[in-house]
């Protein structure tokens, strides 16, 4: 109990799991701190690996302070950083918000992906998820709703919800994924408009492409395209990874969610630690902690990987860059953006830390006829945040509008 008065922990309910995987963000956690008493004894050999806190902190102590306050100064500083850690943590975890928005109506249906239909009687567009997180981040909450923000405006909305790899997805490739998707456009009795969501961007650009008839138009929101232009680490490394993952794919045909979520943490291993030390600052019965809830449970429900989708994304994407090459092919058709026949339009969010902007780009430049707005946003936060409206919902309503009077 001293150690849980000392973290600042009140015990109490635990409503979720996560950061998931805990174990993994706590060693993160762990070695930043001790990297940082360590480097405290010997300055000058170390100082460049020290974090920005604790060069801040170093800085300031320098000036005019006994060179012997510094390794204590530093050791309580580290504390603090892993206290403040353990707190944000807790927060989460016992925060009351829960999702309860019902599911609407299902009106296409294969294997476990579902085609939901949000309602709506103008121009049909439906929207692509990735698939390795679950489609709620377009239908997040009560005003973090994307799907009933379009559907409310007068577009007929409907989400592709790829649903959890059965037997038979388990032995998906992307081809067998984009021609799902396909099939699901052709059961609609009008032209829509795709428009695909980072992974389920890139989706339906293959879509798009390989079955244009059924289309009108083609979005792409933080699609990534170079995989090796304006990343955090080496996306090569992702790949490399592959092999350390193949017990696990040979044993459930999938890499599992947990395996998913430390090759995330991996392009940006410190991240996940600081967001949870802002949020444990934050007023926890204020709006933006709920929001933050929001995003987190998103992010910590996530679906696993059909095994042959993570050996083309993680070895064709990230270690050969085979969109980016002109390599990646479906079907044993090319990818090829600059052969697509479709207005398109694209959002390359200018904080996307996931699909950096330099990623983006390259598929903006590409496309014969695109629209490109590049707002001031996240890649979760321009569809799901707070200023989600005003970054993309609206800029997309009204190139759908202008598209369906043209």
């Amino acid at each position: 109990m001293r150690q849980l008065r000392w973290c600042g922990l009140v015990p109490g309910p635990l409503h979720r799991r996560g950061p998931r995987p805990l174990l993994l963000h706590l060693m993160l956690a762990t070695m930043s701190s001790q990297r940082s008493v360590s480097a405290s004894m010997n300055l000058n050999g170390v100082w460049p690996s020290l974090d920005s806190t604790t060069k801040a902190a170093l800085a300031n102590l320098l000036a005019g302070a006994n060179p012997g306050e510094i390794p204590p100064a530093v050791l309580t500083a580290a504390l603090e950083k892993d206290r403040a850690l353990l707190a944000g943590i807790a927060a989460y975890r016992r925060h009351p918000w829960l999702r309860d928005l019902p599911d609407p109506p299902e009106i296409w249906r294969e294997g476990d992906t579902r085609l939901l239909d949000f309602g709506g009687t103008g121009a049909p567009l439906l929207f692509v998820p990735s698939l390795v997180n679950r489609a709620t981040v377009l239908d997040l909450a009560p005003g973090q709703s994307m799907m009933r923000f379009f559907a409310a405006s007068g577009c007929r909305t409907l989400l592709l919800d790829w649903g959890w790899p059965g037997p038979r997805e388990r032995g998906f490739g992307l081809a067998d994924y984009v021609a799902r998707l396909g099939r699901a456009v052709a059961a609609q009795p009008a032209p829509v408009i795709l428009v695909g969501y980072c992974m389920g961007g890139l989706l339906a650009l293959a879509a798009a492409q390989h079955t244009p008839t059924g289309l009108a138009g083609l979005g792409l929101l933080a699609t990534p395209w170079d995989f090796h232009a304006g990343t955090i680490g080496r996306p090569e490394a992702v790949a490399q990874l592959l092999p350390l993952l193949e017990p696990a794919m040979e044993l459930t045909g999938t890499v599992p969610i947990d395996g998913l979520q430390t090759l995330f943490t991996l392009l940006d291993p410190f991240g996940v630690g600081d967001k949870y030390r802002r949020f444990g600052k934050l007023d926890q019965t204020s709006a933006r902690a709920a929001a933050f809830v929001a995003v987190e449970d998103w992010l910590n429900d996530g679906v696993p990987l059909a095994a042959p989708v993570a050996r083309e994304v993680l070895g064709g994407w990230y270690g050969e860059n085979r969109p980016a090459n002109g390599a990646w092919r479906i079907a044993g058709h090319a990818v090829r953006p600059e052969n697509l026949r479709l207005p398109s339009f694209v959002a390359i969010p200018a904080r996307d830390r996931i699909v950096p902007p330099e990623s983006a780009e390259p598929l903006a430049a590409a496309l014969p006829d695109a629209t490109v707005i590049r707002p001031a946003a996240g890649h979760v936060g321009m569809v799901a945040g707070t200023g989600a409206a005003s970054a993309l919902w609206h800029p997309l309503l009204e190139w759908v509008q202008r598209l369906d009077k043209s």
